[in-house]
């Protein structure tokens, strides 16, 4: 299908009536609308011509055509039937999302009666809806260029090797007006988005070069193993391509990627049906990451018969990466120097076009800042002044005062420089997509998992790293549903509720029912699903003892590849609980006196050795049994002897001893 604005200057001796012309303008955009019928009824719907605008003595023309015919020769025909002869003419080919504008405003000025039907003569009326709700773009091709140029082209792109012997191919065959058809398609594995592009505006101008296709104009439509697309949608986006071409870009360049995603095979089986119905009427050009091998077999086992060619980037070693390196130099009218053949000699490595343009940015950088504008060799480069920053905010400040927790802390810092180098260094190539932060939380009752996640969301948002910061505690009661279907749903609501924030889920553990298939593996189920989804705009933190929290991450296959840090909260130690312990007398006002301090050092040594000691939340409880005992103490003094530093201090009688545990008797058969 094939789009095209049309403008002409009319032979007239007086001006075209204007919508502000009233009474005049009526019959004028009605008799267009007219004809406009008329002729698509009289062409058997082939193509439909309809007025847009009119101006002094020049009018806007807009037109949808099903084929490939001569433009020109059908707009005249059409214009003999309006009764007009012009002087000028100029027709170009425009987007879909161009024609539909030009009907939008023919609606307006009476041209058409409604744009959305006119869309559906040609069963693409969906397009019309924000591109169907599928990523979907599209653009027109340059003018056609010379067979050299091409050849040039493929070889500057690092693409010789798959692209020259196609385009050659192409131009060794013969055109015909009579029999269309497409003999091959094509597979392009490439990881570089902008190497990928010109490989592909390559290739397809030496086939609208040779009237492989009719149409300058192609589509292209993203998707990744999430996506989920009706069918009649890109029924439509096929539709709208006849004569011209559909590119199918998958996103997603993990290996394993598309094995457990059951919306991407559909996706997948739903492109490859159109893609083979319209074999012979719209080129198809598969884009897929370099190392993605079940994608492709994938692709493969759904095209049936289809004819691909498979196209690729080059891999070039030293003395081709050099010469490539210079070349860029020439363009940029810069020497090339030592310094930039150093990035590639004697590395045994073989380099790709866009890790090349990474290397020669870098030193094309350094060079503008020494050589060309030496007045700027001291100043630091923005990524080195955010590589040496420290964390912002109050949050990690607080976090760093806190007793203990050298673990967690670490890795904590380990998890906010790992982000800020992907962040950094995206554009050498070590990775593209924000890495998952989710995590495990394991340790004792009492050791601040609750705390540092309130602490680790807040700092992530001081950080930029998410967008609201804040942290929804969940745990069982409020995952697993009463009847069945209710737990996906609520799951879903609690990550939907914490977007940009932190899902903290507490005794994780106890999702784990006793059968599988149960509520709790629904829950689990669809928690690994939503983290997938997710990991762009929210954190999970899973919490839990350690040796329940291992029985939980093996529950679900899924679950422990989708979690990047495993963060242990150890018991605190005698001295650790001491120290918590008179901060936490501090922030009340008081302290311990040395003899109180020895007791405190005695009564926290053997309070760990209870079975169920609760670590912060134990000295959180003795610190206020010690307020009431000196309550009790202080009301028996006189009020005269009582001073500020007597209400301040608390003595070794104010500390609660740890309560005795009573060993049951052992009741014996027969006595």
């Amino acid at each position: 299908m094939l789009f095209y604005k049309i403008e002409v200057t009319v032979d007239t001796t007086e001006n075209l009536p204007q919508p502000r012309d009233g009474k005049e303008y009526r019959p004028f955009a009605g008799l267009i609308a007219e004809k406009s019928e008329s002729y698509y009824q009289s062409q058997k719907q082939s193509h439909y011509i309809f007025g847009v605008t009119s101006k002094g003595k020049a009018l806007t023309f807009g037109a949808i055509f099903k084929e490939a015919v001569n433009v020109r020769k059908a707009f005249l025909a059409y214009l003999k039937r309006l009764g007009y002869t012009v002087s000028a003419c100029k027709i170009e080919e425009i987007t879909f999302h161009g024609v539909r504008t030009l009907l939008q405003t023919a609606d307006r000025n009476d041209f058409i009666e409604d744009d959305d039907e006119i869309l559906k003569l040609f069963e693409i009326e969906c397009l019309g809806n924000r591109y169907g709700h599928v990523e979907y773009g599209e653009a027109l091709l340059d003018e056609a260029a010379s067979r050299e140029s091409l050849l040039q082209m493929a070889e500057s792109i690092l693409a010789e090797k798959s692209l020259s012997p196609e385009i050659k191919r192409i131009y060794a065959g013969r055109t015909s007006n009579r029999v269309q058809g497409h003999p091959v398609h094509y597979l392009l594995r490439c990881d570089d988005r902008e190497i990928r592009q010109s490989i592909c505006r390559t290739l397809l101008t030496a086939l609208y070069a040779n009237e492989r296709i009719q149409s300058r104009r192609y589509c292209f439509v993203d998707f990744d193993d999430e996506s989920s697309t009706p069918d009649e949608t890109y029924e439509a986006l096929y539709k709208s391509c006849e004569a011209g071409t559909v590119i199918v870009r998958y996103t997603s360049g993990d290996d394993s990627c598309g094995s457990h995603a059951r919306a991407g095979g559909d996706v997948i089986a739903g492109l490859c049906d159109m893609a083979v119905k319209y074999r012979n009427r719209v080129l198809t050009v598969f884009c897929l990451p370099t190392e993605c091998a079940k994608i492709k077999e994938t692709f493969l086992e759904n095209l049936g018969r289809t004819s691909l060619i498979e196209l690729y980037e080059d891999i070039v070693y030293e003395e081709k990466a050099i010469l490539y390196l210079r070349q860029l130099a020439k363009k940029h009218k810069i020497r090339a120097d030592k310094r930039l053949n150093a990035a590639v000699e004697h590395t045994g490595k073989g380099f790709k076009a866009a890790e090349l343009n990474r290397l020669f940015d870098e030193w094309y950088d350094q060079k503008l800042r020494t050589a060309v504008y030496p007045q700027y060799r001291e100043a630091q480069t923005v990524k080195n002044e955010i590589r040496k920053a420290k964390p912002r905010g109050s949050a990690i400040d607080e976090l760093h005062r806190m007793i203990g927790l050298k673990e967690a802390k670490s890795v904590i810092e380990k998890a906010l420089n790992y982000y800020k180098v992907q962040k950094l260094y995206k554009d050498k190539g070590i990775a593209v997509d924000r890495p998952a932060m989710h995590m495990v939380f394991t340790g004792n009752p009492g050791t601040a998992k609750t705390t540092v996640a309130r602490l680790f969301a807040e700092i992530m948002k001081d950080n930029g790293l998410l967008s609201k910061g804040d942290l929804y505690e969940v745990g069982r009661s409020d995952l697993v549903g009463k009847y069945v279907g209710w737990t996906a749903q609520i799951v879903k609501k609690k990550f939907q509720a914490a977007r940009g924030s932190v899902l903290f889920i507490d005794e994780a553990y106890s999702l784990v029912d006793d059968k599988a298939g149960l509520y709790g593996d629904e829950a689990i189920n669809t928690i690994v699903q939503e983290m997938e989804n997710n990991r762009d705009n929210m954190v999970v933190i899973f919490a839990g003892y350690p040796d329940k929290m291992e029985q939980f991450l093996n529950r679900n296959p899924g679950l422990r590849s989708r979690i990047a840090f495993h963060v242990p909260f150890e018991d605190y130690s005698a001295e650790e609980l001491v120290s918590i312990a008179e901060l936490l007398a501090q922030n009340k006002g008081l302290h311990f006196d040395g003899a109180a301090h020895q007791k405190l050092c005695t009564v926290l040594e053997e309070a760990r050795a209870l079975p169920d000691f609760g670590n912060g939340r134990y000295v959180r409880n003795l610190v206020e049994m010690a307020k009431m005992e000196q309550a009790n103490r202080l009301v028996q003094l006189e009020y005269e002897s009582v001073t500020a530093d007597t209400l301040a201090t608390l003595l070794e009688e104010d500390i609660p001893l740890p309560a005795k545990r009573e060993t049951p008797p052992v009741r014996r058969i027969g006595f």
